[in-house]
């Protein structure tokens, strides 16, 4: 699972380096992809790295081979469909269709708990680059769902402590792409990075309030942030 920004510039290093052989360099992909610094070319690449798509080769400069390539470009080399939720790709940028199976009871005997799945971690904190694919489900009580389809995160961070989110819970999201000022979402920046925080509304700006003094509230422009979908349960194992 990409976000828009992670898919073009995998396809960019892939198109170049079957036109070339030679992977572009950090000034290259970052006036392909309109960004304004390297850094963000490098953070793009560590995701892509993370998930699987390219690797770094040591000890040579510029050395990027693709191990992959997304499910909707080449089916055929991947040898498992991945899960493909409209958040991040928020589906972590831009809303696709979705392959996600409907939750559903554990087994046929067992309807005391619905199978939901875990997309990877959500940031409360500093935002991360959260969902990713399914890395397994959760059995959660069918009355914490509402209608809709939902998801489960896993929480990394404290910035959500006076809420009484903590580092390690496990949190279930609806996925909606609005919410009301107050409600605690996930919300997409620029496309790039998610974060778990509470929605509110400064003027036509959209404020992402943390619950813990240590972290300011971070204001952006409307076209900067997207619902991805909002809380409506916890999990906690201890």
């Amino acid at each position: 699972m990409l976000t828009r920004k992670q898919h073009e510039l995998l396809l960019f290093i892939h198109e170049r380096l079957k036109e070339t052989g030679i992977p572009p360099s950090f000034d290259e992909m970052k006036e392909a992809l309109d960004l304004a610094s390297k850094s963000g070319i490098h953070r793009l690449i560590t995701a892509l790295e993370e998930r699987g798509f390219i690797r770094r080769l040591p000890n040579r400069a510029r050395a990027l081979e693709v191990l992959r390539l997304p499910d909707s470009i080449a089916p055929g080399l991947n040898a498992q469909r991945r899960f493909s939720p409209s958040v991040i790709q928020g589906s972590l940028g831009r809303p696709a269709a979705s392959s996600r199976p409907k939750p559903s009871a554990s087994n046929d005997d067992d309807v005391s708990v619905i199978s939901v799945p875990v997309m990877g971690r959500i940031a409360a904190g500093v935002p991360i680059e959260a969902i990713q694919h399914q890395t397994h489900s959760i059995g959660v009580p069918p009355d914490m769902l509402t209608g809709g389809e939902h998801y489960a995160l896993e929480v990394k961070g404290d910035s959500m402590i006076e809420a009484g989110i903590f580092d390690g819970d496990t949190v279930i999201i609806r996925e909606t792409q609005t919410a009301n000022p107050g409600e605690i979402v996930v919300a997409l920046v620029d496309e790039e990075e998610a974060t778990l925080k509470r929605f509110r509304r400064k003027g036509a700006s959209i404020a992402l309030e943390a619950a813990n003094p240590a972290y300011e509230t971070r204001i952006f422009g409307p076209d900067r942030v997207k619902v991805q979908g909002k809380l409506i349960g916890l999990i906690r194992r201890y």
